[in-house]
């Protein structure tokens, strides 16, 4: 899978956690379903792999983020910043295929300048860097 596709998924992904957050009474499929019509199958698929990914491991996803955050609870992050670092958490530590951190957080960096506030870049740089820190 070329880096574009994943990047495409990840960004994917992070639109449907956004998404079900806000209406938690709609299955993120259904968002999927949408995309399906006007994306390559491979991005719809890692987005599903990785959507599936975060939401399986939720807690345990949350608690090295929460572990990591002196200053901040989980659940008062920006939204966008908490679903970022959620995919990254979850490429680094818990994907059968892990991804290398450094690339992880890369990813989830550029990402957050495109999706997120102006802090939100160096927010998940330094979090993300310090689950990388703690096994």
């Amino acid at each position: 899978m070329k880096l574009t596709a994943r990047r495409q998924a990840r960004e994917l992904a992070l639109q449907l956690l956004f998404q079900t957050e806000f209406a938690p009474q709609i299955s993120y499929q259904t968002f999927l379903d949408v995309f399906e019509q006007s994306v390559d199958p491979e991005v719809t698929t890692y987005a599903d792999l990785l959507v599936t990914g975060v939401q399986s491991h939720k807690e345990a996803i949350d608690a090295k983020i929460q572990a990591s955050s002196a200053h901040w609870k989980v659940e008062r992050m920006a939204t966008i910043d908490r679903n970022i670092l959620r995919i990254a958490v979850y490429e680094m530590k818990f994907a059968k295929d892990a991804i290398k951190e450094n690339i992880a957080i890369n990813e989830a960096v550029e990402i957050a300048k495109k999706y997120g506030t102006t802090e939100s870049a160096s927010f998940v740089n330094g979090l993300l860097d310090q689950v990388s820190k703690v096994h």
